[in-house]
């Protein structure tokens, strides 16, 4: 009897927890059994291994084969623990000479160079290892758990993972270049790090000419981190405004910068280019779990792929009420956790919502430019499709009129590049002075670093009256104020800024 164990990893959220991977070779009549609570894509690695080993020049072993995958409880997903499996039936069958396993393992080796190693990677039935997703998720947790460890993957995966400062990572294109490795005769090098091509220019709020007001809007929702709603005729540049949200906001940082990339990977497709802040942009068709992730193995939605992003919904009343409701809770936590049965899972979610919605149904409500065919009870029911609680959380509501006759005969307007000058400023002062932008202020926070002056608090008090605020909007408002104080350079919110604020909030219905 021989026994094989090696380390691989799970991937549970964005963490990727550690999975010991142990093969037993026994007599008797030929099987293969796998446990450790493996699902279908797991347990059918049985005949990937055995094509990807037969074809590689290797033998199968005769025998009783065994593999555990522990943890028991565990949940296993995914085909990437082919290659810790077939690794580990090379090493029971003897197929696999190690110089560490004969004892000779370098002096100046304080773990054994297998233990270290950490493997992860999918096997075609050529023998070719096949990229994985999450690979730059799992380098990350697996930084932060185990300082020193090696990570192997396949080589399309390798250049993300290798991203992650301080940790080892080797790309092999077939599992004879595993084993060579393994076997000292021909040494895997260290992959460097993936450059992505440079991006193009973001879109640049220059090209919205006009509408000065949304602009205003959209300065102080960057300033302050602040959810916006949008409501205008079609036409009038809600999507164009929103797309140039990400290039008001300052560069991520590196570490902010990793994990939204660890999120990306972890998605189908092309990696967005590394450092971008996401922008998503979901159809109003979109499910509640598709959204905000679900599923009986949970995924992560479009507003985990969001975090430290944008995540823009246009056509907001179009989007069912049941979905749009599941957003309640991350707008003010900031994360999202799915519960089932056997496991729970948590996604990180801190995202700035934008929106944007026709007045009505046929879109011209209030318009000078083209008549509205709704009834008032038509205009009525359409707004209603948002909730109460939902407007609530959205600390920006301003109007976007049709542009004008005149539109294509106004100067273009101010560049991105100028506004984010002055948001960067806006938000270095508030994470000095609170260590968080504005939006993120909790309630005992609100009142140290929100103090309206005498007539500002009184502005205030007869606008929560005048249009029966909630505690959760009337803190919302004092936010949005100390962010346009902030803009202003002034230390005290005045009563200037104060109206400002309230403009914004003008209730949705009342329009």
């Amino acid at each position: 009897m021989t026994l094989a164990v090696l380390a691989s990893c799970a991937l549970t959220g964005i963490d990727a927890p550690p999975v010991r991977v142990e093969v037993h070779l026994a007599p008797g009549l030929p099987s293969f059994t796998m446990v450790g609570l493996a699902d279908t894509e797991v347990r059918e690695s049985r005949e990937r291994v055995r094509a990807a080993l037969l074809s590689s020049g290797f033998d199968f072993p005769a025998g009783r084969l065994t593999v555990n995958l522990a943890p028991a409880d565990q949940p296993k997903e995914s085909g990437r623990f082919d290659l810790p499996i077939a690794v580990g039936v090379l090493l029971a069958s003897g197929q696999i000479a190690m110089p560490s396993l004969a004892g000779r393992a370098r002096a100046q080796d304080a773990v054994p160079p297998l233990a270290r190693l950490v493997l992860a990677g999918e096997l075609s039935l050529t023998g070719a290892l096949v990229p994985i997703a999450g690979a730059l998720a799992i380098a990350l947790s697996l930084s932060r758990r185990q300082p020193g460890a090696e990570l192997l993957l396949p080589a399309g995966s390798a250049g993300q993972a290798a991203r992650v400062p301080g940790l080892r990572v080797y790309g092999a294109a077939t599992l004879r270049d595993v084993v060579a490795h393994l076997e000292e005769k021909q040494m895997l090098s260290v992959t460097a790090c993936h450059v992505d091509a440079t991006a193009g220019p973001p879109p640049c709020l220059s090209d919205v000419k006009g509408q000065y007001g949304a602009r205003r809007a959209l300065e102080v929702a960057a300033a302050g981190g602040h959810n916006l709603l949008m409501l205008g005729p079609p036409g009038s540049g809600k999507s164009m405004l929103a797309q140039r949200l990400p290039g008001l906001l300052p560069p991520l940082r590196h570490d902010d910068a990793l994990e939204a990339a660890a999120i990306a990977s972890l998605a189908p497709g092309p990696a967005p280019t590394f450092g971008l802040r996401p922008f998503r942009a979901p159809h109003h068709s979109v499910s509640g779990a598709a959204l905000v992730g679900g599923g009986a193995r949970p995924r992560p939605g479009e507003i985990t792929y969001a975090h430290l992003g944008v995540l823009f919904l246009d056509e907001l009343p179009e989007f069912g009420r049941h979905v749009l409701d599941t957003l309640r809770e991350p707008l003010e936590t900031g994360r999202v956790s799915i519960a089932r049965t056997q496991h729970r899972t948590e996604y990180p979610a801190r995202f700035q919502l934008v929106a944007a919605m026709n007045p009505c149904r046929c879109g011209w409500h209030g318009s000078n430019v083209k008549a509205c065919a709704c009834t008032p009870d038509q205009v009525a029911a359409y707004r209603a499709r948002l909730s109460g609680p939902l407007l609530d959380r959205i600390d920006l509501q301003v109007e976007v009129p049709a542009a004008g006759d005149d539109w294509a005969d106004l100067p273009p307007g101010e560049p991105s590049a100028a506004v984010r000058r002055r948001v960067e400023t806006a938000l270095d002062l508030q994470h000095r002075r609170q260590g968080c932008a504005n939006a993120a202020l909790e309630p005992g926070q609100v009142d140290t670093h929100c103090r309206p002056d005498a007539a500002a608090r009184a502005l205030w008090k007869q606008a929560m009256k005048q249009f029966a605020w909630s505690a959760r909007t009337a803190h919302r408002v004092l936010k949005v104020a100390r962010t346009v104080a902030d803009l202003a350079g002034a230390a005290e919110i005045g009563s200037p800024h104060m109206a400002e604020a309230v403009q914004f909030r003008r209730p949705l219905r009342e329009r």
